[in-house]
């Protein structure tokens, strides 16, 4: 059953989620087009990045070891620019470590060296997203996507791309689409949800999102979309719980950080909370 959202009024449950609107949508972007590139069970691996920069995720480092990383890579990338896995990789830790416009450059000059690569044209569809780029963003999924052979992983992409641009209605389309291709694929289910949570809906938000960290290769960042979507709903404690799973001490302090401070903006998640018990939020 979905939140009432007689009060407040749509409009006010909008605002109050307004100043998580930015940050949420990029969790919901590094979470649909990661799995085109690089994730726990897609590493790269090839014989021209050494071993132990390409065995270990980068969804799973803290930021020391990403900044090793954007080094290593780096060095990489500079002796062979137009290596497909060097930069897709790279461009990748650019993007974890907030260096979007260097990250779009690294995928203009790999795209050129593979301009009908669908990995490539995903990743540089991510890298325009990323920097801002949201209609190029889709132009380059969609060049990426072929009808007779459909890849579920741009189909989430795209949806992405389109929450961004606030049609969560072709976005959900697009999930579905995903799923059609890809049934109970827990990245595309918290995406899903993360529409919603984008719309104000927290309560349809937590069922996907639930349903999405119960399937079998759910990872943290689906576990980390579902914390913030309890948080929001005044439930710190079961959020905070959530947000320390399965994590180093390190990386769930982080976390909690993290979750603490978006939850703390304007006080939204006591707007929400407030809402759900058919009182009135003040703006």
């Amino acid at each position: 059953m979905t939140a009432s959202v007689a009060t407040p009024s749509r409009s006010s449950r909008l605002f109050a989620l307004a100043p998580l609107a930015q940050a949420t949508a990029i969790v919901l972007l590094a979470l649909s087009v990661t799995g085109c590139t690089t994730s726990k069970r897609d590493t790269l691996t090839t014989g021209s990045i050494p071993q132990r920069i390409s065995a270990a995720p980068l969804d799973g480092m803290n930021a020391s070891e990403l900044a090793e990383a954007e080094r290593s890579i780096g060095a990489a990338y500079v002796k062979n620019p137009s290596n497909k896995d060097i930069g897709l990789r790279y461009a990748n830790v650019l993007g974890m470590t907030g260096k979007n416009t260097q990250a779009l450059a690294v995928m203009q000059q790999v795209a050129i060296a593979h301009p009908a690569d669908r990995d490539v044209l995903s990743a540089y569809g991510k890298a325009q997203a990323g920097a801002g780029q949201l209609e190029q963003a889709l132009t380059t999924i969609n060049r990426a996507q072929t009808p007779d052979h459909p890849d579920w992983r741009l189909y989430s992409a795209e949806g992405a791309v389109l929450d961004q641009l606030g049609r969560s209605q072709e976005a959900r389309a697009k999930y579905r689409q995903a799923l059609n291709t890809r049934p109970n694929e827990p990245t595309v289910m918290s995406n899903l949800g993360m529409s919603y949570v984008l719309s104000g809906d927290l309560k349809t938000a937590e069922s996907y999102m639930k349903n999405a960290s119960q399937q079998p290769g759910a990872d943290s960042r689906v576990r980390q979309n579902l914390a913030l979507v309890v948080g929001l709903q005044g439930r710190f404690a079961e959020a905070e719980g959530i947000a320390r799973r399965e994590l180093s001490q390190q990386q769930a302090d982080a976390n909690v950080t993290y979750l603490r401070s978006m939850l703390s903006q304007q006080n939204s998640w006591r707007k929400l909370a407030d809402s759900d018990k058919g009182t009135t939020a003040v703006n």
